[in-house]
């Protein structure tokens, strides 16, 4: 099997910024809410019960691939007392 020498830097290039932007923010909310239910002494599970969700919708949630509504986002505020993202 050939393997292509071609460096990262010309293949993230390829990508869009707007998606590299959406990566981006997608992975700072989950670690945002990995931060808060660490901060409440949380688990996945217990996460999934206090919100009635299921914990494999918590682990997408945490999998940084997950889109988020504006509406999750206010119920997830809401939840934690904190904000979630920050708007400028």
């Amino acid at each position: 099997m050939r393997t292509a020498n071609i460096p990262l830097y010309e293949i993230l290039n390829e990508i869009p910024r707007e998606k590299r932007e959406e990566t981006r923010l997608s992975f700072a909310i989950s670690n945002r809410l990995d931060v808060l239910m660490r901060e409440k002494g949380l688990n996945k599970k217990q996460f999934a019960e206090a919100l009635g969700k299921r914990p494999n919708e918590i682990t997408r949630w945490l999998s940084g691939e997950h889109n988020f509504t504006i509406a999750t986002i206010a119920m997830l505020s809401t939840f934690f007392g904190k904000s979630i993202i920050t708007v400028e």
